[in-house]
């Protein structure tokens, strides 16, 4: 815990919405009082804001303005989170690619990187930033949030499985290397989340609808949601988990078991 505040200082990039908000929400009634929310839109930065403090009215939350793509952006941002909250003791990267599952041979080859990138950069370069303010404390957790499409191969999703699947390998390899100074690094892996925008997106019909609405019947314990994510996130970023590290676990109900 640093500075003298009670409670941990948390950063949430993509913390605007969906998964990032709902952990946020989570972690502030768990008594995590000083929660910095990074994201790309402002209103919709006001309103997450709102909604934390909604659950949690002691809790000491911002909004960062910033596209963690950017590397310039990044640093900035995460930067003025942690200045905002007097440190930092946990990193949660929740963003996600525009991106609808397409058969490879139906994505234009200009969009490939757009994609990789997309995805895949932002959580390095909050987790390069981050990391040597956990290490000079000694302590910290950061939970990376990618997808099952790092495990399952999938038609459609071979260039989001590729940026998923460097996330994971990422987090991985950092925690080999991040053990030393104290600090954990794990990973959660969902397949189709409801009521988000990209879930949305990936209902809204043709190949990629189809897909989900397959990949759904063999969710037998039920369709994952944000909550879903935000209680397993909880866990990781805790005490209760303190040996665990270098783990991707998937959040999926069932649909695959990778």
């Amino acid at each position: 815990m640093t500075g003298d505040a009670p409670g941990r200082a948390v950063i949430i990039t993509g913390g605007t919405s969906g998964v990032g908000l709902a952990t946020a929400r989570r972690l502030a009634v768990d008594g995590d009082t000083r929660i910095a929310l990074i994201g790309r839109n402002t209103e919709r930065g006001k309103d997450a804001c709102s909604a934390v403090r909604a659950v949690a009215p002691d809790c000491d939350v911002h909004f960062v303005a910033g596209d963690a793509n950017d590397p310039a952006q990044a640093v900035e941002a995460a930067t003025s989170a942690r200045d905002l909250l007097g440190g930092v003791d946990v990193l949660i990267n929740s963003t996600t690619a525009f991106y609808t599952p397409t058969l490879l041979r139906d994505v234009p080859v200009s969009d490939i990187g757009a994609v990789l990138t997309g995805q895949a950069l932002a959580p390095m370069h909050m987790c390069r930033i981050v990391l040597p303010w956990l290490a000079a404390a000694g302590a910290g957790a950061i939970v990376n949030v990618a997808s099952d499409a790092a495990k399952v191969p999938t038609p459609g999703e071979v260039v989001i499985g590729a940026a998923m699947a460097a996330i994971v390998t990422f987090t991985r390899t950092l925690a080999v290397e991040a053990k030393r100074d104290g600090i954990r690094v794990n990973a959660v892996t969902p397949s189709l989340i409801e009521g988000t925008l990209t879930g949305e997106r990936a209902m809204a019909g043709g190949f990629s609808k189809k897909l989900f609405e397959k990949a759904k019947q063999q969710a037998h314990l039920g369709p994952t949601e944000v909550d879903d994510l935000a209680e397993l996130i909880a866990f990781l970023t805790g005490p209760g988990s303190a040996k665990i590290t270098g783990q991707v676990v998937s959040v999926n109900g069932g649909i695959s078991v990778a």
